[in-house]
């Protein structure tokens, strides 16, 4: 490998932009292709690559980026229902890959990925940025070291701003995103998985779509992604897991909160502000002993994208793990494994029943 690690960038629309500004940061990297059929997208490749960007390799289609391209890894941020086709000849290609959530927006999809990404003989990294949020990452950790005690009861609520509008507006439509409950909630079905540390059994999710896009029309169909739900998920060590999402909450002061709840301890974290709320069990009417402390980030990390600094940090773990130094923290199995469960919710919110995942474990 060279001196550098040579990224190829593959959809350069916003996500692919912040890549493309986070791998800036790290001192062994540098991009030298960028891949979109769009030129708008290409033109804001070209304002994030700043001067670097007459140095940097210019491809309007996958195809031909993987028969030319000369490059160590490649970030695939195309939009979701392309991954598949996109990945195809990147596989072909000698390169680690980081291919953006949802893995898939379908089961079939995702695990034709897992077992190509099995066969690639270098690093593939499915891209869950809320794992690497600083203070994500240490309420996982002291959960993880049994500050709670047994972990019992787990809760995650994202109260946020809708949909952003995405080139051709792809995303207000179930068809090219598997459905909210798979394209925006895979990375929360993620971080459930990694902090129970055990396998989703059955869904219950009950959603629609009430405020957001109800009057908007694309060639005159109109959009069908949920924009509130309620989701409860049993995993097979007991645990259940519940998560509360609203896309037209944008004044809540928390987007993100997450609550672990032991038989000795409740540990909250709240984003922003990078709060870590510990508050242990002392008997009724007893005097409480809150103790909250605070995640500093990085403010470079933190100015580079959207996802509290946690772009930057996936990357460096990237990096290394392209380098040999460091493993791979998310594998294509992960981001299957969040897909089958964000399926399993969009079936039940539809029929309105209880989903076993072995119901959709399978499909191919």
């Amino acid at each position: 490998m060279t001196a550098k690690i040579r990224y190829g960038v593959v959809g350069t629309g916003m996500m692919g932009v912040e890549h493309l500004r986070n791998i800036a940061l790290l001192p062994d990297a540098e991009v030298v292709a960028v891949v979109d059929p769009v030129a708008t997208s290409l033109g804001w490749a070209r304002d994030a690559l700043g001067a670097k960007a007459d140095a940097v390799a210019t491809f309007n289609d996958v195809e031909t980026f993987a028969q030319e391209a000369s490059v160590d890894a490649i970030v695939v941020a195309s939009p979701n229902h392309t991954h598949r086709a996109v990945l195809e000849p990147l596989f072909g290609m000698d390169a680690a890959i980081l291919c953006e959530k949802p893995l898939a927006t379908t089961v079939a999809d995702a695990r034709w990925i897992v077992d190509r990404a099995a066969a690639h003989p270098r690093p593939f990294w499915t891209g869950m940025e809320y794992r690497f949020m600083p203070p994500a990452a240490a309420f996982i950790e002291q959960v993880h070291a049994g500050r709670v005690g047994a972990l019992r009861m787990l809760s995650i609520r994202e109260h946020r701003f809708p949909f952003l509008p995405k080139v051709g507006d792809w995303n207000r439509f179930a068809r090219n995103t598997g459905g909210t409950m798979v394209e925006k909630c895979c990375h929360f079905f993620d971080l459930m998985r990694l902090i129970v540390q055990s396998e989703a059994v059955r869904v219950y999710c009950s959603g629609a779509m009430d405020v957001n896009h109800v009057e908007e029309r694309y060639d005159g169909a109109r959009p069908d992604i949920i924009d509130n739900s309620f989701t409860t998920v049993d995993f097979a060590n007991g645990v259940r897991a519940m998560l509360d999402l609203s896309m037209f909450a944008d004044g809540a002061e928390h987007q993100e909160e997450m609550t672990a709840t032991g038989d000795a301890a409740r540990l909250d974290v709240l984003i922003p502000p990078g709060e870590l709320v510990f508050s242990p069990r002392v008997g009724f009417g007893q005097a409480k002993r809150v103790e909250r402390t605070r995640v500093a980030i990085d403010p470079v990390a933190l100015a580079a994208g959207s996802h509290e600094g946690a772009t930057f940090f996936q990357h460096r773990a990237f990096a290394a793990a392209v380098r040999g130094d460091g493993v791979v923290h998310v594998t294509a199995l992960d981001g299957l494994r969040a897909v089958q469960i964000g399926a399993a919710a969009e079936i039940s919110a539809r029929e309105h029943r209880v989903v076993e995942i072995a119901e959709v474990a399978d499909q191919r």
